[in-house]
């Protein structure tokens, strides 16, 4: 049994480093900070979990401290990508668009809505 766990841990764990290079391979690549953010946050946050849960498959003893651990990565990384998004936009940081760099999409779409409304 404790061959198969550690097998399972070890393709956990070659798992995450895939994942977690992927998300620095998209922080090094994607044009605009908005991008990097969401390629990072969302490849680490699936890289950490699985390499932790790796780790906790492998040694048994440290499970329940991984299990902990990965909890708290799933909420902690998506409110900290909120909050690094939402200070990006209110230094009107804007997404890249190819056409005309820097134009604020979501003001753009929320105008529009408020036109709707007072027709």
């Amino acid at each position: 049994m404790n061959e198969i766990l550690e097998i399972i841990g070890a393709l956990f764990v070659l798992l995450g480093g895939f994942f977690l290079f992927l998300g620095g391979l998209g922080i090094f690549r994607m044009p605009d900070a908005l991008t990097r953010l969401q390629a990072g946050t969302k490849a680490t946050t699936l890289g950490g979990m699985s390499l932790i849960l790796g780790v906790g498959l492998m040694e048994t003893a440290w499970l329940v401290k991984a299990l902990v651990i990965i909890v708290f990565i799933a909420f902690s990384n998506p409110i900290s990508s909120h909050a690094l998004a939402r200070a990006n936009y209110k230094r009107k940081n804007f997404p890249y668009f190819k056409d005309n760099k820097g134009v604020d999409a979501y003001r753009e779409a929320y105008s529009d809505e408020k036109k709707e409304e007072k027709s």
